[in-house]
Formats: structure tokens, C-alpha cells, sequence
């Protein structure tokens, strides 16, 4: 496995004839399409993906340090897979849709402007974790750590208390309501 630094990657299709195995360091890949790709065992540090598509990808063993994803689609991929040293990542206007951060650590992480329909945060630590203006509908958070996490200004989220931990969690009206769901009331203005 060779080591790449400090490239470009722009619109290259890696579905078809896959990037090569290896040490990514420093790289950005920009309008690629990763669709289903089989990433097992990448290594991608400091890392840009802008514009990518990488629905699917397979991340068994694949180590994600300070990796930055913008504007990708990011469908139905399975982050509770990739390696958990040093796993460190951020989102910026994504579709996440489908996706599981399954029992990961992703203290402090920021979603910023990213769908996240149905994603798994089951066991998830996520405390200090930002979600500014982030569409969170049909998100599971389950035995989730949400100390301090930000959800003043993400919408259509359902966290019930009772089942995670929000000590200082931060949220706002009208969206607060999202942590009453489970009682089945009717709260009017």
C-alpha cells in the first residue's frame, strides 16, 4: 500500500476502476463518484471529499482522521465499520440518509445543513456534537450520550429523555416539542 500526499482527485469515477489501495494523506477529492466502492482498509488523513458521491461505500477497517466531507451524498453507508482510532470527521450540506454512526465516539462532531433521514445514533457518543440546520427526521437516538450537544437549529428530531443522556443539551422552540413524542400530548400555540 503506497502513500499519496497533497493530491487532487477531481471527477473521477471510482465505482468502475476503483482508487487505488493505499495511504491518503492530505488529498481532496472533488465531484467523484464512489458509488458502492469497497474503501476496506483505506487509510484517509486530513482529507477533502467535496461534491462526492459515496453512497453505499464499504469502510471495514477504513481509518477516517480528520476527514471532511461538503456537499456529498452519503447514503446508506455504514460508519460504525471504518476504524475508531482517531476517527474524527465532519459534514457539511450532506445527504446522510440511511447511514449509521452505530456505538461510534464522535464527540464534538458538526453536521452543519445536512439531511440525516433515518440515520442510526444508537449508542452513539455525541456529546459536544453541533447540528446546525440539520433535517434529523426519522433519526434513531437510542442509549445516545448528547451532553452538550447543539440542536438549536435542527428540525423534525425525536429524542426521548428517558432513553438518552441530554444533560445541557441546547435546544430551541418550536423544535424542542421533539423531545415529547413519546407521550403522545398535543401541544398548541
Amino acid at each position: 500500500m503506497g502513500l499519496t500526499e497533497d493530491q487532487v482527485f477531481d471527477r473521477k469515477d471510482f465505482s468502475d476502476e476503483a482508487l487505488p489501495k493505499g495511504d491518503y494523506e492530505l488529498c481532496r477529492f472533488e465531484q467523484c463518484t464512489f458509488g458502492n466502492a469497497d474503501l476496506s482498509d483505506y487509510r484517509f488523513i486530513e482529507c477533502t471529499f467535496t461534491d462526492c458521491d459515496l453512497s453505499g461505500v464499504i469502510l471495514k477497517g477504513t481509518a477516517l482522521q480528520d476527514v471532511t466531507f461538503q456537499k456529498c451524498k452519503l447514503m446508506g453507508v455504514h460508519f460504525e465499520d471504518a476504524k475508531p482510532f482517531l476517527l474524527q470527521l465532519s459534514f457539511s450540506d450532506c445527504i446522510l440518509d440511511l447511514s449509521s454512526f452505530f456505538r461510534l465516539k464522535l464527540k464534538g462532531t458538526r453536521f452543519s445543513s445536512c439531511r440525516l433521514h433515518e440515520v442510526d445514533f444508537v449508542e452513539t457518543e455525541l456529546s459536544g456534537a453541533v447540528f446546525e440546520a440539520c433535517d434529523l427526521s426519522g433519526a434513531v437516538f437510542e442509549n445516545t450520550l448528547l451532553e452538550k450537544a447543539d440542536f438549536r437549529t435542527a428540525i423534525n428530531y425525536s429524542i426521548d429523555p428517558e432513553q438518552n443522556y441530554i444533560s445541557q443539551a441546547r435546544f430551541a422552540l418550536p423544535e424542542v416539542v421533539g423531545l415529547l413524542g413519546r407521550y403522545d400530548i398535543d401541544i398548541t400555540q
